[in-house]
């Protein structure tokens, strides 16, 4: 069984460790609703993601359409490289790491 932890560090950031996949993504989407809510600047680390599928990428993108909703700003530290391998291939990269899409 794969394990995902999703912690508040505080002043809109946060960390996930562990494994985001189709058995933890879900959850750990459902512990950010709360925390996000009160923040206008989110900061995300993945960089204790050991392992990422397909839904750890939809993952970040839905928490980047609910930002974009309540007019919040999200960024993402650390992105596995599973995570931007597939986000390359499904050519949303730039949603993910807008400051190196401007760099190309």
């Amino acid at each position: 069984m794969s394990d995902a932890r999703f912690e508040s560090l505080g002043s809109g950031r946060f960390r996930v460790n562990g494994v985001l996949d189709v058995s933890t993504a879900a959850d750990v989407l459902a512990q950010s609703v709360e925390r996000f809510a009160n923040v206008t600047r989110i900061d995300v680390d993945l960089g204790g993601v050991s392992d990422a599928d397909s839904a750890g990428l939809a993952l970040l993108i839905e928490w980047l359409r609910r930002a974009r909703e309540k007019s919040q700003q999200i960024f993402f530290a650390n992105v596995p490289a599973q995570i931007n391998a597939l986000a390359k291939i499904s050519e949303v990269d730039e949603l993910l790491n807008p400051a190196e899409a401007a760099k190309a």
